[in-house]
């Protein structure tokens, strides 16, 4: 019985070792605990966004991660406060412009790293893969397009 005890005190105190209490503010996730939603509009149809930090529609930090479909267009637009974005998986291109021009944009892979800065047209397209990125900036964060109508190269 003294063994069993023993056992089982030792076993707590090791699971104990490999799990804390963690402080006020800290956040910790891993793959499985991102929730996707689908994007809303005008986002096009097919893409996801994931709220990692903050609220994007409320003063403050935020921290999103979106997944774009391949094939995937967003029209030239820009945002109130600069747009820090680091691609997790697949390729964006991204260009500059008040009109999108697939011939000039950047391609960007997995591990790069981009600053759109606030008020800044630009517009962002998949090719035959898609990608997941996360963006980080200061809310309320809002997507003004340029134009309704766009001309595409």
């Amino acid at each position: 019985m003294r063994k069993i005890i023993i056992l089982t005190v030792l076993a707590l105190s090791l699971i104990s070792a490999y799990s804390q209490d963690l402080p006020k503010g800290a956040i910790q996730l891993k793959p499985d605990d991102i929730k996707w939603i689908d994007a809303p509009s005008p986002l096009p149809h097919g893409s996801k966004l994931a709220v990692l930090e903050g609220n994007p529609k409320q003063e403050g930090l935020f921290t999103i991660r979106a997944m774009f479909p391949p094939y995937f267009k967003i029209a030239a637009h820009n945002h109130a406060s600069d747009e820090r974005v680091t691609v997790i998986s697949g390729a964006v291109y991204v260009g500059f412009g008040d009109k999108m021009d697939t011939t000039v944009a950047n391609k960007f892979t997995e591990g790069c790293y981009y600053l759109n800065p606030a008020g800044a047209n630009h517009y962002v397209f998949t090719q035959g893969e898609g990608c997941v990125i996360q963006i980080t900036g200061l809310g309320p964060w809002t997507i003004n397009y340029f134009r309704e109508t766009q001309i595409e190269k």
